[in-house]
């Protein structure tokens, strides 16, 4: 029970990563609004974690969904201690020239404007409090980039930074801000990593990741659960790799 009495948002919470944390998180105790533009996984999730999870439809780059996001999970729970923004999307693999501006714009709209949108949401209340944790899904794409994936690898590079920046200047607030580094997992986006979903894709895959095989979404829910708890109260800046040793 290490999150109990804690409430916690989880964008992009309806699939993969997020609901792997979710589920861990009200294993140990939290009450969980999980955020995803697909209202139907949403729900899905909600409805198998039973009484301490909500589901809301959410655009985590659409400014006012966001807010209400945040007002939902007051509502709900009556507070918010913990925002994990996980919700993320990538492009096919391709050479940077040919990524077209929607699917840029896309990626920039979702994996960077939706932190700086929760910050804004979000920020305020925790200071009030004096206390919060923001973790950030970033990836091991921002530290040792694959590529062909140049716009993808860019962005997450971007929300490693932003967590340390962010970590630096909301510490006086008792605000401590984290990331995780996922390699490539089991999760919907796996294939769009891949751009094909093929045995041999997925060799090629394997054999840059030491302890061979994919990252799960219990691998990260076990990983924000602890970042997350009062456990790591004296960590904060940082960005864990759960990678099984691709970047070594």
């Amino acid at each position: 029970m290490r999150l109990e009495g804690k409430v916690a948002i989880v964008t992009g919470g309806g699939s993969g990563f997020g609901a792997g944390i979710a589920g861990k998180f009200i294993a140990e105790g939290a009450r969980v609004l999980i955020a995803d533009r697909d209202a139907a996984g949403g729900e899905r999730v909600a409805q198998a974690l039973g009484a301490h999870a909500r589901s809301v439809c959410v655009d985590v780059s659409n400014a006012a969904d966001v807010a209400a996001m945040l007002d939902a999970a007051q509502d709900l729970f009556g507070g918010l201690h913990i925002l994990v923004n996980n919700a993320g999307v990538a492009h096919l693999p391709q050479p940077l020239e040919g990524v077209g501006d929607d699917d840029f714009d896309r990626i920039v709209a979702v994996n960077m404007k939706a932190i700086y949108l929760a910050a804004k949401a979000v920020v305020p209340h925790f200071k009030a409090q004096r206390r919060g944790v923001i973790l950030n899904i970033a990836s091991t794409a921002g530290v040792s980039p694959r590529p062909q994936l140049t716009w993808y690898n860019a962005s997450k590079g971007w929300v490693i930074t932003a967590t340390r920046s962010m970590a630096v200047e909301l510490a006086p607030f008792g605000i401590r801000v984290v990331a995780l580094n996922p390699v490539a997992g089991e999760t919907p986006l796996l294939k769009t990593f891949m751009g094909e979903d093929t045995p041999q894709m997925r060799a090629k895959f394997l054999a840059t990741i030491p302890l061979g095989r994919f990252s799960t979404p219990e691998d990260l829910g076990n990983a924000a659960c602890f970042l997350c708890s009062d456990e790591a109260s004296m960590i904060t800046g940082a960005a864990l790799e759960v990678d099984g040793g691709r970047c070594i």
